[in-house]
């Protein structure tokens, strides 16, 4: 049995019709596009891929399929700047020294400089880092930003961009 619970927690790579990896499936929603003719199967890196049977029917599941038919493309639209969000974006970090504690927002050219509360102006500071900085800017203030801050990408863009970087190093 536990070889059984083993195999249906592995995952599958989806790829869309023209081959951008799209996202990562468990193998149940694999072998229902499999079997419906939704998806076929990819041999791109590894011969890796589970054997699964029914008593009516026995299939290869690959680590790779690819969509068979044409998909619409989602509407992503980027998320509103607040807490929440740039807290994620930023990795729960300050932006300045690095902590994970008190964190809080600041935006890098003050709204009293004009600054303005958008994606590339607001990073998480902790409170020590956002007090020693004030109404000034990075500069003004002596410190360094550790990451530019941006807005976040589309998650299909963000997960084909670790899909090949984790595949290009091996």
């Amino acid at each position: 049995m536990s070889a059984i619970r083993s195999t249906l927690s592995q995952s599958v790579v989806v790829f869309s019709k023209n081959y951008l990896p799209l996202s990562r499936i468990n193998i149940r929603r694999a072998i229902a596009l499999l079997v419906t003719g939704k998806a076929e199967p990819v041999d791109l890196f590894s011969d890796k891929s589970w054997e699964i049977r029914s008593p009516s029917i026995k299939l290869q599941v690959p680590a790779h399929i690819r969509l068979t038919m044409a998909q619409n493309e989602r509407v992503w639209k980027v998320p509103a700047v607040n807490r929440r969000e740039v807290l994620r974006r930023d990795k729960h970090t300050c932006q300045y020294c690095g902590s994970k504690h008190k964190l809080t927002l600041d935006h890098v050219i003050p709204r009293s400089k004009g600054g303005k509360h958008v994606w590339d102006n607001v990073v998480t500071a902790c409170v020590g880092c956002n007090s020693k900085k004030g109404a000034r800017t990075p500069r003004e203030a002596g410190m360094s930003l550790r990451h530019k801050p941006k807005a976040p990408m589309h998650p299909t863009v963000a997960f084909a961009e670790e899909f090949w970087r984790e595949n290009h190093s091996k």
